[in-house]
């Protein structure tokens, strides 16, 4: 990991936002990154309070994560939960063993008083975490989605019901009266440049924004702000986003992307199988900045920070001019 003289603000939720995170922390040193984590989707499951993209982006980052799932941890075991099922306890939300213990702790120390802020910072440094990696809000925001079944708390539309129903459209309970935490808050003021995980736009980049005054202090802010988009080849690598963006009538591309993403967005970075989708996306008003994005590997996560950070420099160095593309490919990459 070398300074790079960048500070940059990230934006994350599940596995693919984690993923780039994990990439971003071994080119940036601590000072030089904050990851802000989507919570809307925190639920309370046996009585604990369960945050799971904060703890997909912490186990990422602890090179903890079970690498057939993208989330929980590695050789994880099942026996609690198994027992809670005997116990005629549901079980549909898989909670490992050792990360029980996570949620364990969590709830120990929010009981106690302490914010959810302070609970993630206490987390990470026991974990050996040295990035800060902080939830969007200390106060409590819940994604509901609204179906042709009705509507759904998200981890039931999502884990139990495999987000088969049909969505109609979504809420964020508790959005209009949450703040962004104090991290988050100071990294929106003293941060040269936001990027946008290659998450969901819709539930987990879409929380974040609902937060009262986040997505005003976007639109104000000085530096670039690059996304990268979710969507490769017209599908999603991880997750219900192109299930999703398809059901509400989005188009389901780079380019649809580009439009969700309208206002809080100067750049969007696309896989290089998107490259002709280029010009769609800057008719939008936005540059589009093309390279591989998937991440398969530690490897490729390294060098899509890499891009990024190069992405934002070139802006900063270049006065407002950023390169639309790299000569590296997904093949050049990896040899």
């Amino acid at each position: 990991m070398a300074a790079m003289g960048t500070n940059i603000l990230a934006i994350a939720g599940g596995v693919g936002g984690a993923k780039l995170a994990l990439g971003l922390s071994r080119v940036l040193a601590p000072s030089e990154l904050t990851v802000v984590v989507n919570t809307g989707d925190d639920e309370t499951f046996h009585g604990l309070h369960v945050s799971p993209d904060l703890d997909t982006v912490m186990y990422a980052l602890a090179g903890m994560t079970n690498p057939d799932t993208g989330w929980g941890i590695r050789g994880d075991t099942f026996r609690t939960l198994e027992a809670l099922g005997r116990l005629g306890a549901e079980t549909w939300f898989r909670l490992g063993d050792a990360d029980l213990a996570t949620h364990v702790r969590r709830t120990e120390l929010l009981r106690a008083g302490r914010s959810l802020s302070e609970v993630t910072r206490e987390l990470t440094a026991h974990l050996g975490i040295a990035h800060a990696v902080v939830p969007m809000s200390d106060e409590r925001v819940r994604t509901v989605a609204l179906t042709d079944d009705g509507e759904l708390a998200f981890q039931e539309y999502f884990v139990r019901r495999g987000c088969e129903p049909r969505i109609t459209g979504v809420r964020f309970d508790g959005a209009e009266t949450a703040r962004p935490s104090p991290a988050f808050a100071e990294a929106l003021e003293s941060s040269d440049a936001i990027v946008f995980c290659p998450s969901n736009p819709i539930v987990s980049i879409g929380p974040v924004l609902a937060v009262p005054g986040v997505r005003e202090a976007i639109e104000r802010f000085g530096g670039p702000r690059i996304a990268v988009s979710p969507i490769v080849g017209g599908k999603a690598l991880r997750g219900p986003a192109a299930k999703m963006m398809a059901e509400l009538g989005d188009e389901v591309s780079c380019a649809g992307v580009a439009r969700r993403y309208a206002g809080v967005c100067d750049a969007l970075v696309i896989d290089t199988v998107d490259a002709a989708e280029a010009p769609a996306i800057e008719a939008l008003g936005v540059r589009a900045l093309v390279t591989s994005t998937v991440m398969e590997t530690d490897d490729d996560k390294d060098a899509l920070a890499r891009d990024v950070v190069g992405f934002v420099e070139g802006w900063r160095h270049g006065r407002g001019a950023i390169h639309r593309a790299l000569p590296r490919t997904r093949a050049s990459r990896r040899g």
